[in-house]
This record gives structure tokens, C-alpha cells and sequence, in this order.
């Protein structure tokens, strides 16, 4: 008992010194950021969780509002907790480029296997759809979205912009690269990603940009700029005409 008694006292005593020498250090600032985020430890800002960003951000290495989930509000509290001034960030959200819905998108051939979009790179084309850059609308998506943000609709993948926390989840997953963030006060964008002519893109779906230019020559902004085949507006030069959607013959560009 004696013996006992003793190796208890001096492992006892070993861990307790063990524990004052080795003891790591914890900025307070990191523990008061970690407990006014939002928790969902997406992984949306860049780093491994919440806690990976609390650390970041008491070391100074990111910015006090790079909180997508918490946005503005919870970019205000970090900052009063680092006691420095929140830069106003611009709200983002992810949208899908694409429109090609299963009345709109022709297919080559009946695909019966896994429903998951990533699974369709192993099948021939790429899937079912006869547009290689289309929507395959099995919703891996949906899966990866910890937001229930982001749903499939008749056959395309549609984000609830009011729902949506640019965590981007949806856009690593998508295997197509159909789903980007963009500014939630957008006015307009071009719901779809093809880059063929226009005459492939024509006979694979109704809705898809071909690229004829008319949506550049009329914008009184110089939004508007042609790259392989498709459009894309930028939104910081975008004043929200609508010329562009109305000059489109396929409506490739919808209201955001």
C-alpha cells in the first residue's frame, strides 16, 4: 500500500508540473471570437472550422468579417472583440449557370445508375443530358449544402439566394463547375455555362447562350463581355437595365 501510495503521489505530482511547464497559452480574444461564430464549422471561410478561424483571426492572418455564415453582424461583434473597425463586406451567394430543365435540355440516352452528379464523370458524355456543361440534376449539391439552400427543380439545381450563406459547399462539389459565388444584389447573370457554338448548344438545349453578341452590343454599360461562346455580365458595371435579358433570343440571362 505503501508503494502504491507513493508512485500515486509522484505521478501526481509529475503531471502536475507537467501541466504548469507545458501549459499552452490561450488568447483570450480567441476563445471570446470562437464563442460569437455561428458554429456551423462549413469551412467556408478557408480554415478547418470554427475554431481554426477564431485562431486565425486572434493571430491576425484573416480578416475579422471572413465569416460567410455570420456575415455583417457577426463581422461587427469580432471586430469590437479585436478592437478594430469592420470593413463593410459585400454579401455573396451561390448561383447555378444553368437553365437546362428537363423541357428545355435534350438527352442522348435513359440513364438508370448512382444519383450523384459526381458519379457521371466515369459514364459516357458525362451524363445523360446532351449538353456536356449542363446540370446533371442528381443533387450532390443538395447533399453538400449544410443550409438546405440549394434544391434540384425539375431536373436543374435552383439556391434560395434568402437561405444561402456562400459557405461554398455546393460550388467544390458540382463536377461540372456550373455553381459560382456571386453578389447577392446582382442584378442580372447568364444562367448558363456552355462554351459550344452556337448551333450545339442550339440543338442540345432551348435555353442555352450562343453566343450571337447582341447582349454586348446593346448594354448602354459595357457590362457585358463574350468568352468561348458565352456571356458573362460583371455586376459592378451592371445598372440593372435589363437590356441585355431583353435582348437575349434565348433568355440565357435571367433577374437575380
Amino acid at each position: 500500500m505503501a508503494v502504491v501510495g507513493a508512485v500515486g503521489l509522484f505521478i501526481g505530482l509529475f503531471l502536475g508540473v507537467a501541466g504548469i511547464k507545458f501549459k499552452v497559452e490561450t488568447d483570450e480574444r480567441e476563445e471570446a471570437v470562437l464563442a460569437v461564430l455561428p458554429g456551423n464549422n462549413c469551412g467556408g471561410c478557408g480554415y478547418a472550422g470554427c475554431s481554426g478561424l477564431a485562431a486565425a483571426i486572434a493571430r491576425g492572418e484573416a480578416p475579422v468579417n471572413a465569416c460567410p455564415v455570420g456575415g455583417e453582424a457577426v463581422g461587427k461583434k469580432v471586430a469590437a472583440i479585436m478592437g478594430v473597425e469592420a470593413d463593410a463586406g459585400k454579401r455573396m451567394v451561390a448561383f447555378v449557370a444553368c437553365q437546362g430543365t428537363c423541357g428545355k435540355a435534350s438527352v442522348d440516352y435513359a440513364y438508370t445508375g448512382i444519383e450523384d452528379c459526381r458519379m457521371l464523370a466515369f459514364v459516357p458524355g458525362g451524363g445523360a443530358k446532351s449538353c456536356d456543361y449542363g446540370c446533371l440534376g442528381f443533387g450532390s449539391c443538395v447533399q453538400a449544402c449544410p443550409f438546405d439552400a440549394i434544391h434540384v427543380v425539375d431536373g436543374v439545381a435552383v439556391v434560395d439566394k434568402e437561405a444561402c450563406k456562400a459557405c461554398g459547399k455546393c460550388v467544390a462539389v458540382c463536377p461540372k463547375h456550373l455553381i459560382s459565388l456571386i453578389p447577392y444584389d446582382a442584378k442580372y447573370a447568364v444562367a448558363c455555362s456552355s462554351r459550344d457554338k452556337g448551333p450545339v448548344t442550339m440543338k442540345a438545349c432551348t435555353a442555352g447562350c450562343i453566343g450571337c453578341t447582341l447582349c454586348k452590343k446593346n448594354c448602354p454599360a459595357e457590362a457585358v463581355t463574350i468568352d468561348s461562346f458565352n456571356a458573362t455580365i460583371d455586376p459592378e458595371k451592371c445598372t440593372g437595365c435589363g437590356t441585355c435579358a431583353e435582348k437575349c433570343p434565348k433568355k440565357a440571362i435571367v433577374k437575380h
